[in-house]
C-alpha cells in the first residue's frame, strides 16, 4: 500500500520536472565551459510544480513526497542535492545522491499550511553550484481532524413570552479549523439535539427560531436548548460540536389581576380615627414587574364614604382604611365592592381581557367604651352685663352614647375661668354667672366644660364654651382727654379754639352718639358747638371774655342717646395769653403756666404738708436719742456699774470661778433686805430721780465691793437698764426654784417665798443649776 502512495508522490513530484529540466541544464553548462557559439536560454533549468505532503500522517518511517533531478546529473554520482528553507533538515530531509525529499515528522496543517523552501544541485568534489537555486512549496494538504466549536458558547438569550412562530431569538456561530477550501472538512450544518417542539436553527445560519405560539412564560420561563454543528455537510463520518442556549421567556401582561375568593370581612372598632388601616385585599397577578402593578377602588357610593383604599409602595396591596369617624350605636356594618386594575395594559393583549376583577367587602363595626359626647361641637352664648350673680347664661348637654341613661357630671376646668365669674350645675350643665360682669373690661369668656361619666370617672369629653358679655348703657360718656387750652388775648370774636372730642366706652352699636353742650345765656365767656359726630368746637363768642389773672374754667355738658341715657359733666379750661403776630404764645398769666406742669394750689399744700410732717418726726427723733444719752452716761471714777452694764460679755460660763467670788451672787434671799416700802417697777422709766445716797468707803475685798454695788443699783431705780430687769432680775414667783438669772438681787423678795422643791429632784438636766444654788449632786443613776 505504501509503494503505491511513494509512487504516486514520486510521479506528481518528480516526473515532469526531471523530464522538463533537461535541455535548460545543457544549456546552461554549455554557457559555462566549452568553446562554441553561445546558446541562449529561453527557460529556467528548474521548474517546479507545488509538492503535498497529507498532515497528521504518522507512518513506520520517513514518507517520500517527491524528487528532486536535474539534467546536469547523469548518474555518475559528482552531483550533490542541498535543500535549505522552512523546516529543512528538520521536517523535511533529502537524499543528497538521488534527491528524494522526505518528511520526517507528522504535519498539523492548522499548525503550519505550506513551506518554502530552496534546492540546488551542486559538484559533489567542489560544491560548486551546477544550476542556480530554485524556491518550491511544499503545502499540507488537509485532512478532517478538527471538529466545529462554539467560542462564544454557552449562549442565554431572551424572547417575549407569548411570541408567534419565527421569532428569532439569537444565532449561534461555530468555527472548523479545517481547511475550508478543500473538500467539506469545513462545511458545518446545525440543528436542535434539545429544544423541540419549542425551537427550531437554521441549518446554514444557525439562528435560532421560536418554533411553536403562545409559550406562556408563568407554564415554564426558561428552556435549554442544546445546538449541534457537524462538518462534512453533515454527512456521516463528520465531525461535530455542540452547545447550550438558555431561553429566558420575559413577561408580558397577559394574565388580569385576580381576587384569591369573593368576600373579605374585617372588622374595626369605633374609635379608629381616620387613616387607621382596616385590611389588606391583594388581587394575584402572575405577571411580572410593572406588568403585575395594580390599582384599587371602592365601587360603592356606601363604602366610598365611610372608608378609602390606596395601593401600598409596591404597588400589589389594597390598604382600607377609615375615612371618616365611625359610630357604632349608628351603623353596625359595612358592605361594599373593591376593584382591582392592572394600571399597563398592553394593547396586543386586549383579548385575554378585561384586565380587572372585583371582590366583596364586609366591615363590621365593634363597639368601644366612648366618652360622653356633647351636643354640639362648640357653644357660644351670651349674657348681659351687670347681671346679678346667679342668671342663667346657658345651657350644655352630653350623653353616654353607649348607655344613654348613665348619668353625666358637667364642671368647668379652672384654668379657662381663673377669676370664677361661671359656675355650672354638676347634674344639668346649666351654666350661671357668679359675680356681676362688665363688658368694658372683658367681652368674651371662653371656658372649657369636662363632661364626666359618673359611673367612669376615666371618660370624660371636653367642649368649648364661648360667652358674649352684652353690652348695657351704663357708661357716660366723658371727655376723650384733659383739655387744658389757651386763647391770644388779641383773638376775634368766633375763633375756634379748642376742638372737644368725646368718649363713651359702651359698645357703638348702645350709644352711637354723644352730645355736648356748653354754657348758655348771654353771661357765657365761651362757645360750646356740637359738631353732632361725638366732638364739639369751643370758640370765643361774640363778646369777649372779660380780662382775669385766674383761667377760665368752661363747664361741658356730655350725654348719649342709649336707653337710658347717662350724662356727665366735665371742665375745659381756658387761659388767656399774650401772644406774638405769628399766633405763638409770649406770656400767659402764672397760673396759666403752672397749669401746663400740672401742679395745683391743692397738689402744692399736700407737698408741703409731707415735707413739714418729715421734719418734725426727724427732729423728735432726735431728742429722744439725745436725751437716751444723757441718762446712760457716767462718769468712770464715780461709778464703777462699768462691769455689770457690760455683761452681755460671757466669758467662761456657769465654770468660770476664778475671775471673782460669785458666792454672794448665788442666793438671791440672802441679800440685805432693801429699804422699806414697795418695790420699784422695772418695766418703766421712774418719774422721779431718786436721790443719790452717800457711798460709804468701799471695802478692799471685790466680792464685798460687787455685793455693795449690786446693792445700790437694785435700791436706785432710776438708772438702766430698764428693759433687761424681767430677762435677769425678776422672773416671776410661781416656781419654788427661785430666780434661774445670776444677777438675782434682794430687792426682788417682795414677799415670802413659797415651799421650796427639794433639789435632788431637778433631775440630770438642771444638775449644773443645783450646784450653783447649794444643792447637793444628785446620785448618779
Amino acid at each position: 500500500m505504501w509503494g503505491l502512495v511513494r509512487l504516486l508522490l514520486a510521479w506528481l513530484g518528480g516526473w515532469g520536472c526531471m523530464g522538463r529540466l533537461a535541455a535548460p541544464a545543457r544549456a546552461w553548462a554549455g554557457s559555462r565551459g566549452a568553446p562554441g557559439p553561445v546558446l541562449l536560454r529561453n527557460r529556467r533549468s528548474w521548474v517546479w510544480n507545488q509538492f503535498f505532503v497529507i498532515e497528521e500522517y504518522a507512518g513506520p518511517e520517513p514518507v517520500l513526497i517527491g524528487k528532486l533531478h536535474s539534467d546536469v546529473d547523469r548518474g555518475e554520482g559528482r552531483t550533490k542535492y542541498l535543500l535549505t528553507g522552512e523546516g529543512a533538515g528538520t521536517v523535511f530531509v533529502i537524499d543528497e545522491a538521488t534527491g528524494n525529499i522526505h518528511v520526517t515528522k507528522s504535519l498539523d496543517r492548522e499548525e503550519k499550511a505550506q513551506y518554502v523552501l530552496l534546492a540546488q544541485a551542486v559538484d559533489r568534489a567542489s560544491n560548486r553550484p551546477l544550476e542556480p537555486p530554485s524556491e518550491f512549496i511544499i503545502k499540507v494538504q488537509d485532512i478532517n481532524d478538527n471538529p466545529p466549536i462554539f467560542p462564544l458558547g454557552p449562549y442565554h438569550a431572551t424572547v417575549p413570552e407569548m411570541s408567534n412562530v419565527g421569532t428569532s431569538v439569537i444565532q449561534v456561530t461555530a468555527h472548523d479549523a479545517d481547511d475550508p477550501s478543500y473538500g467539506n472538512s469545513a462545511k458545518l450544518v446545525y440543528t436542535v439535539l434539545d429544544g423541540l417542539p419549542f425551537f427550531s436553527v437554521d441549518p446554514q445560519t444557525g439562528v435560532i427560531r421560536t418554533a411553536i405560539p403562545n409559550m406562556d412564560r408563568e407554564t415554564q420561563e426558561e428552556f435549554l436548548v442544546v445546538i449541534q454543528a457537524k462538518d462534512m455537510g453533515g454527512h456521516m463520518g463528520g465531525l461535530s460540536g455542540s452547545t447550550t442556549v438558555t431561553v429566558t421567556l420575559s413577561d408580558v401582561n397577559d394574565n388580569p389581576p385576580k381576587f384569591p375568593q369573593s368576600l373579605y370581612q374585617f372588622s374595626v372598632v369605633e374609635t379608629a380615627g381616620p387613616g387607621t388601616l382596616v385590611g389588606r385585599l391583594r388581587a394575584q397577578d402572575p405577571d411580572l414587574g410593572d406588568n403585575a402593578l395594580m390599582a384599587y377602588s371602592i365601587l360603592d357610593g356606601e363604602g366610598s364614604e365611610a372608608f378609602s383604599i390606596s395601593t401600598d409602595s409596591q404597588g400589589r396591596d389594597g390598604l382600607l382604611t377609615v375615612r371618616k369617624p365611625l359610630d357604632f350605636e349608628t351603623r353596625r356594618s359595612y358592605s361594599f365592592r373593591v376593584e382591582a386594575t392592572n394600571t399597563l395594559i398592553d394593547p396586543a393583549y386586549l383579548r385575554r381581557g378585561p384586565f380587572k376583577d372585583v371582590a366583596s367587602v364586609r366591615v363590621a363595626v365593634q363597639d368601644a367604651p366612648e366618652p360622653p359626647a356633647f351636643t354640639q361641637a362648640a357653644y357660644y352664648l351670651a349674657v348681659s352685663e351687670n347681671k346679678a350673680p346667679g342668671t342663667l347664661v346657658g345651657q350644655v348637654s352630653a350623653a353616654d352614647l353607649d348607655s344613654p341613661a348613665s348619668p353625666i357630671r358637667y364642671s368647668i376646668l379652672p384654668h379657662s375661668d381663673p377669676e370664677r365669674c361661671f359656675s355650672i350645675e354638676p347634674e344639668d350643665g346649666t351654666i350661671r354667672t357668679v359675680v356681676p360682669l362688665d363688658r368694658e373690661a372683658r367681652v368674651w369668656h371662653n371656658l372649657t366644660v369636662l363632661a364626666t361619666e359618673l359611673d367612669s370617672s376615666a371618660q370624660a369629653s371636653r367642649v368649648q364654651v364661648a360667652i358674649q358679655i352684652l353690652d348695657e348703657n351704663d357708661n357716660a360718656p366723658q371727655l376723650a382727654e384733659p383739655y387744658d387750652t389757651f386763647v391770644c388775648d388779641s383773638a376775634v370774636p368766633g375763633q375756634l379754639i379748642q376742638v372737644i372730642r368725646a368718649l363713651d366706652r359702651d359698645e357703638v352699636g348702645n350709644s352711637s352718639r354723644v352730645s355736648l353742650q356748653g354754657p348758655l345765656g348771654p353771661d357765657a365767656n365761651f362757645t360750646v358747638r356740637d359738631n353732632r359726630d361725638g366732638s364739639a368746637s369751643l370758640l370765643l363768642p361774640s363778646r369777649p371774655a372779660p380780662p382775669r389773672q385766674a383761667p377760665y374754667l368752661v363747664p361741658i355738658e356730655l350725654w348719649d342717646w342709649g336707653q337710658p341715657a347717662l350724662s356727665s359733666t366735665a371742665t375745659v379750661t381756658v387761659s388767656v395769653c399774650r401772644c406774638r403776630p405769628d399766633g405763638s404764645v409770649a406770656s400767659c398769666r402764672p397760673e396759666a403756666q403752672l397749669s401746663p406742669a400740672g401742679l395745683s394750689t391743692g397738689a402744692l399744700l399736700a407737698i408741703v404738708t409731707c415735707v413739714g410732717t418729715l421734719l418734725a418726726l426727724v427732729v423728735l427723733f432726735v431728742a429722744l436719742r439725745r436725751q437716751k444719752q444723757e441718762a446712760l452716761m457716767v462718769l468712770e471714777e464715780e461709778d464703777v456699774r462699768e462691769n455689770i452694764i457690760t455683761y452681755d460679755d460671757e466669758g467662761g460660763g456657769e465654770e468660770d470661778t476664778e475671775a471673782f467670788d460669785i458666792s454672794a451672787l448665788q442666793n438671791p434671799d440672802g441679800a440685805v433686805p432693801p429699804n422699806p416700802g414697795p418695790p420699784a417697777r422695772r418695766d418703766v422709766l421712774p418719774r422721779a430721780r431718786a436721790p443719790r445716797q452717800p457711798r460709804p468707803p468701799g471695802p478692799a475685798d471685790v466680792a464685798q465691793l460687787l455685793a455693795l454695788r449690786l446693792r445700790e443699783a437694785d435700791d436706785d431705780p432710776s438708772v438702766p437698764p430698764y428693759d433687761s430687769v424681767q430677762v435677769y432680775g425678776y422672773e416671776g414667783r410661781g416656781s419654788s426654784c427661785g430666780s434661774l438669772s445670776s444677777l438675782g438681787s434682794g430687792s426682788e423678795a417682795g414677799g415670802a417665798l413659797g415651799p421650796a422643791e427639794p433639789q435632788d429632784d431637778w433631775g440630770p438636766l438642771f444638775r449644773t443649776l443645783a450646784e450653783l444654788y447649794g444643792a447637793k449632786e444628785p446620785p448618779t443613776p
